[in-house]
């Protein structure tokens, strides 16, 4: 079974783009790819979630699997709760992405949030799903001030937990990065205890299909499929 669960240390830091990018190549590599959104929060009926813009940038090969949407852009405990509508849980995300890889070569579980933003009432999060599935976890992050302290935050709370940290992906790389994001480029990975896997420049959603397909391997480190080395990033 392959499942990687895309997790961050933070919200709108680039999991969906990262998501997307991974499951691009996959899909160039000619695996099939299934996308599990467990929690989309923040919209509304017949809106557009995350697993969509995934397809919408990877490909409709993509498989898109949604399992609960909460109205209001809160923690999916908190949102449930607010909306009188039963929380995931992670033995329902566990079993979701176990159906998938039954019949797909790659499943990419996109979290809500950070790490340990919590699912349900019983404080249990997208870390207790991963476990279930002795998953790895790739770790999207920011380039600039305080990634470090925050990434190596979240490293900590997997090894704590016995889990595999797949790597680091710094989910906006700006277009002018300043002294911080090119000094925290070369010190992610020994700071978080875990390799650095690749950069999205900045603004890549805004990007048509064919171009983020393109861009892509440029982005992502060969572990991921793609081609980038550390010196790709300036």
């Amino acid at each position: 079974m392959s499942v990687l669960m895309v997790s961050g240390t933070g919200t709108e830091i680039g999991k969906t783009m990262t998501t997307a990018a991974v499951a691009a190549l996959a899909v160039a590599a000619g695996r099939s790819v299934a996308v599990l959104k467990p929690a989309q929060t923040g919209v509304g009926p017949g809106e557009p979630g995350d697993a969509d813009e995934v397809v919408r940038l990877a490909g409709d090969q993509v498989t898109a699997v949604e399992l609960a949407r909460y109205p209001e852009p809160l923690a999916p405990a908190t949102a449930a709760r607010r909306a009188g509508l039963p929380a995931v849980t992670p033995a329902e995300v566990a079993e979701a992405a176990e159906k998938l890889a039954a019949s797909h070569d790659l499943v990419l579980v996109e979290g809500a949030g950070g790490l340990l933003v919590r699912f349900d009432e019983q404080r249990r999060t997208l870390a207790d799903a991963a476990r279930l599935l002795n998953a790895p976890v790739l770790v999207v992050t920011t380039a600039g001030l305080g990634t470090l302290n925050m990434t190596t935050l979240t490293g900590e709370a997997l090894r704590a937990r016995g889990l595999t940290t797949r790597g680091i992906v710094i989910g906006a790389w700006p277009h002018t990065p300043d002294l911080a994001s090119r000094c925290n480029l070369t010190e992610l990975a020994a700071e978080a205890g875990a390799p650095l896997l690749g950069a999205l420049p900045e603004g890549a959603g805004r990007l048509g299909p064919e171009e983020f397909r393109a861009g892509a391997g440029e982005w992502l480190a060969p572990e991921l499929g793609g081609g980038w080395a550390l010196g790709a990033t300036t």
